[in-house]
């Protein structure tokens, strides 16, 4: 049987040279690691307690959904700016370039409940910890974050260092 990592398409120099890409499109579209996947995500989480899973579009929703739909709880996506047709609070955070919004519905999380943050990548951790502070403003409590890999190089993890942070995959380098 094949590993996790076996199923990543790794494309050297892209988007830029000395950039090692990590491709999950081959894990998506084989069964075999689509299945895995989740299901080592989801291992993450079997001695968690919580209410519900939120997850950053487009692939936090990947990954999140089925795990939700698995473990019987709610999903509460996390978009970009201008996405959600109801009422939203938004967090703004530095990217390399510039800067991005991510948006929550002001009654997606209910004061005091659990939550578990699932998405596909942790690289600089500046996403998730703009998430994580959207989920405690509504009165949330993140209570794990689980990523399917993790680019150790660019310290996201340090970000995030008052959280329980998971990844199934880890790679040294950026």
């Amino acid at each position: 049987m094949k590993e996790l990592k076996d199923y990543v398409r790794s494309i050297p120099n892209f988007p830029e040279e000395g950039i090692i890409f990590r491709d999950i499109t081959t894990v998506l579209g084989d069964k075999d690691g689509l299945r895995l996947a989740i299901d080592k995500m989801q291992e993450c989480l079997n001695d968690v307690d919580f209410d519900v899973v939120a997850g950053p579009e487009s692939r936090g929703f990947i990954f999140g959904v089925p795990i939700a739909y698995n473990m019987g709880k709610p999903f509460v996506p996390i978009r970009k700016k201008g996405k959600l047709p109801c009422e939203t609070i938004f967090e703004e955070y530095a990217l390399e370039y510039g800067t991005a919004v991510v948006e929550i519905h002001k009654d997606a999380i209910c004061p005091g409940q659990k939550v578990v943050i699932v998405d596909d990548l942790i690289a600089t951790g500046g996403t998730t910890e703009a998430i994580v502070r959207l989920i405690e403003r509504l009165g949330g409590k993140v209570v794990k974050i689980v990523f399917l890999m993790e680019l150790a190089g660019l310290k996201g993890r340090e970000r995030l260092k008052e959280q329980d942070v998971s990844s199934v995959i880890c790679y040294d380098g950026k």
